[in-house]
């Protein structure tokens, strides 16, 4: 297929993706998803517009059985090739001919109380163990993170502004006491940031999720742990160590930016003890 052409799909699929206010790192998800099954095509030999039901099948036994993708990565590839055939080349869709993936139910994993406190304190990157302490103790993801600024932290309040959400509302996250100690340590250490919390080394940019979440696994391997951790470990464990210590879902909810209370819920199947009493459970776990 030719660059240009395939450049052109993607441009078509951008702006459709742009005119529904989709984010700028979902967008660039979907255009991935787009370009590996045209990339595909192309490979097979195949022209998007000569392609069929019987194609796409194919292509979706690729995705399992060669890239291993689980049926959710499935059906998020399999929307797009949808909106594809609908939008850009303007063909039918038969759910029949190419029905979804059968949806996995499946429980993040978190980390006790004791292994996020152990897992925090041997951190001794400042930069790494402030970012760390931030994920888990207001239960950020990683992108809301790296687009923090300084004037989002709220020392008088407790609070965090979190403006960059994935669902494209504002809200406030909690600010834990031991977290501020920590960015405040980190502060006093490197000077008080000019405008991201936590700023690149390339002038006038946020630290990048990539750089982030290599930080994660290069300490989790120092550790030798036989659990997979990632940033968004952190905000599992906050909110099932929240559940725990009392919190109810309505107020989880609300921290986490979640849209549903069914989203919130699986905390319930990840806690090992019902809920007792309220409190960061951050604070008090580390001597700072």
């Amino acid at each position: 297929m030719d660059k240009n052409v395939l450049e052109n799909y993607l441009t078509q699929l951008d702006y459709y993706l742009e005119i529904r206010d989709l984010s700028k790192n979902t967008r660039k998800n979907y255009q991935s998803f787009l370009k590996s099954y045209l990339e595909w095509l192309d490979s097979m030999d195949i022209s998007p517009a000569d392609s069929s039901f019987a194609d796409i099948r194919t292509y979706i036994l690729f995705l399992k059985n060669t890239r291993k993708l689980s049926n959710h990565s499935i059906n998020a590839h399999l929307s797009q090739i949808r909106f594809f055939r609908l939008y850009i080349l303007k063909q039918s869709w038969n759910k029949y001919e190419v029905p979804s993936m059968k949806k996995n139910t499946y429980l993040p994993e978190v980390m006790t109380l004791e292994e996020t406190m152990e897992f925090i304190g041997s951190v001794q990157d400042l930069r790494l163990k402030a970012c760390v302490a931030l994920l888990y103790s207001s239960g950020l993801r990683l992108s809301e993170l790296c687009h923090l600024r300084y004037e989002d932290i709220s020392r008088k309040y407790g609070r965090i502004f979190i403006s960059a959400s994935k669902n494209r509302s504002e809200r406030y996250a909690t600010l834990s006491t031991d977290a501020l100690k920590i960015l405040s340590e980190y502060w006093k250490r490197y000077g008080r940031p000019m405008e991201w919390l936590f700023p690149s080394r390339k002038a006038n940019q946020h630290v990048s999720s990539n750089t982030i979440g290599r930080l994660i696994s290069n300490h989790l391997n120092s550790l030798n742990w036989s659990k997979h951790i990632s940033a968004h470990t952190f905000r599992h464990s906050f909110a099932t160590h929240l559940y725990e210590s009392g919190a109810d879902l309505i107020t989880i909810q609300k921290l986490l930016g979640h849209r549903s209370l069914s989203s919130t819920a699986i905390y319930i199947h990840l806690a090992r003890t019902g809920p007792s009493h309220f409190k960061n459970p951050f604070d008090g776990g580390l001597n700072v």
